[in-house]
């Protein structure tokens, strides 16, 4: 099954956990661009809080505790047998990281809205500021659903795989840091911006543009494949374009905040 879902799919869909998880960093909140108008039946999914743990040493946005995971998506509606869908506002960097997460913690169904609420309502399908009010879910929190990468690891893969830097290229370069106290990558690490994945309006290039896209970068059958951005948020996107196309990819979820919270780690620019 794809791991995208077109609006008209969705449409058609009966009965699906919808979840609106439109973010950005630095802002504005996602929640206002909730109430302002979104898919009916979808209830709002904050990324910061349901999604990652608080930030720390193990980076910007760790991975949610399965007991904190768990109450989140129940309160939320989801459920073992009901499939999720998942949006953000256009290019999926968001909701990347609730399909990642839920598949990371064992829900087997989980797609994205490719192209987002702009794809809905580009489609003609209605929006309301009704406020989703659905019912509790029993979602059971299992994880080990998706591989995952630890600082060594990850430096490991850089040297014998192919470990994916997902971040505008100029942050990859050690040019500018906008957020994180050092510059600079992985040693070894491949520039890959996610920003390549999606055509201009959001949605997702085809199978065989992103599988010669990361081919290119050495990302091809048989050789691991790892993938790290600033806080785990952007990198989910690339492992779901590697899904995509037909790459399974493992997630450094505490990524180059994590990298850099430990000043022993080398670092590597240009």
């Amino acid at each position: 099954m794809s791991p995208l879902i077109t609006p008209e799919e969705l449409a058609a869909i009966g009965d699906a956990a919808i979840l609106d998880v439109r973010w950005r960093l630095g802002g504005p909140p996602g929640a206002e661009a909730y109430r302002e108008g979104h898919i009916p039946g979808a209830v709002f999914c904050d990324l910061n809080a349901d999604l990652a743990a608080p930030a720390g040493t193990a980076g910007r946005h760790p991975l949610p505790a399965p007991e904190a995971f768990q109450e989140a998506m129940r309160r939320l509606g989801v459920s073992e047998g009901r499939p999720v869908v998942v949006y953000d506002e256009a290019d999926s960097t968001a909701a990347a990281r609730a399909w990642w997460t839920l598949r990371y913690f064992g829900h087997g169904d989980v797609r994205v809205l490719d192209g987002g609420l702009r794809a809905w309502t580009r489609a003609g399908l209605p929006v309301t500021k009704e406020e989703g009010h659905v019912p509790p879910g029993d979602f059971t929190a299992r994880p080990g659903g998706m591989p995952v990468l630890d600082a060594d690891e990850a430096a490991a893969l850089a040297a014998d795989g192919v470990l994916l830097d997902a971040r505008a290229a100029e942050r990859y370069r050690g040019e500018v840091e906008p957020i994180d106290p050092v510059a600079g990558h992985i040693p070894s690490a491949v520039s890959a911006p996610t920003t390549e994945n999606v055509e201009p309006g959001g949605r997702f290039h085809a199978r065989d543009f992103l599988r010669e896209r990361f081919n290119s970068l050495g990302a091809v059958e048989g050789v691991p494949v790892g993938a790290y951005c600033g806080s785990g948020v952007t990198a989910a996107h690339e492992v779901l374009a590697l899904e995509i196309a037909g790459l399974p990819a493992a997630l450094y979820v505490g990524s180059w905040s994590n990298w850099v919270a430990d000043p022993a780690r080398p670092v590597a620019t240009g």
